[in-house]
């Protein structure tokens, strides 16, 4: 009974779809994966109840839904002690870090050919190693967790603006020289906007390590809040439907970084072949 209701829904949400694609609906492109969203969504909830599964093991969304307006006051202080103290100090730092020494190696061949290997060797370095030696230097706060994050995103970052720093043509250099511009001229005027594609593909990377980071730090020591000691409290207690809210928290959090860089991106880079519509 319940796979044929999930045949059903699934049926619909595909004929739905198909039926706005043959169409060219105008607003086709945000509908469809609006639709799909709830055909998965509503495809969980007939799911579990007919099935009868535990809630323990997987929770409706309806309860869910339920937990997450129940548990606001919670999930913010969880919010702003994991995403806006945390991840996003230690995504500035990082960020920051890597754009500077990537113009100190850009200056230097002796440094590229040493930073680049030991960046390697730090980014390869397991969350889980790191995180407790973090915790301990640091304390349990979330500045342990900036610090976690920071060494995260440092490597995508600088990888991507050294490569962006190289990008220039010959041609472009020698037009620059040829106006009389040295190297910090022609730094800031050429090379750096020329390697914003680059950086902003570097930062996209770093705004989901930046959040995995602090919330699997939080998992070796913290106060009594955050995302990561809340996920991993109420699992050992089976409230899974707070562990799915959090979820659910952290999945919006992603999103909206993500987006808020890429929007950035767009009014930073519309020159750029890959911003034109």
């Amino acid at each position: 009974m319940a796979a044929a209701a999930v045949m059903v829904i699934w049926g619909t949400g595909w004929f739905l779809n198909l039926m706005l694609a043959r169409r060219g609906a105008a607003g086709a492109g945000w509908l469809a994966p609006v639709i799909f969203g709830l055909t998965i969504l509503l495809i969980w909830e007939v799911y579990v109840r007919m099935a009868g599964v535990s809630p323990i093991i997987l929770p409706p969304p309806s309860a869910i839904a339920v937990t997450f307006a129940g548990s606001l006051s919670i999930l913010w202080a969880d919010f702003e002690q994991t995403i806006l103290k945390g991840a996003l100090t230690g995504y500035v730092i990082g960020a920051l870090a890597a754009f500077g020494v990537a113009v100190l190696a850009d200056r230097s061949d002796f440094l590229m050919r040493g930073i680049l290997p030991v960046g390697g060797f730090m980014a390869a370095l397991p969350i889980v190693g790191t995180a407790p030696i973090f915790v301990k230097w640091l304390g349990s706060d979330w500045p342990s967790k900036a610090a976690v994050v920071g060494v995260m995103v440092f490597f995508p970052i600088l990888i991507n603006t050294v490569a962006g720093l190289r990008d220039t043509t010959a041609m472009q250099r020698d037009l620059m020289r040829t106006y009389g511009a040295g190297y910090w001229p022609t730094l800031i005027k050429l090379r750096i906007p020329a390697a914003l594609p680059f950086v902003f593909n570097g930062l996209k990377i770093a705004t989901t390590l930046a959040l995995i980071g602090a919330i699997v730090a939080e998992f070796f020591g913290s106060p009594t809040v955050g995302m990561g000691f809340r996920i991993s409290t109420s699992v050992g207690q089976l409230a899974l439907d707070l562990v799915w809210a959090e979820i659910v928290v952290a999945a919006l959090a992603g999103s909206v970084f993500y987006g808020g860089m890429a929007g950035i991106e767009r009014v930073l880079t519309f020159w750029h072949p890959s911003q034109r519509r």
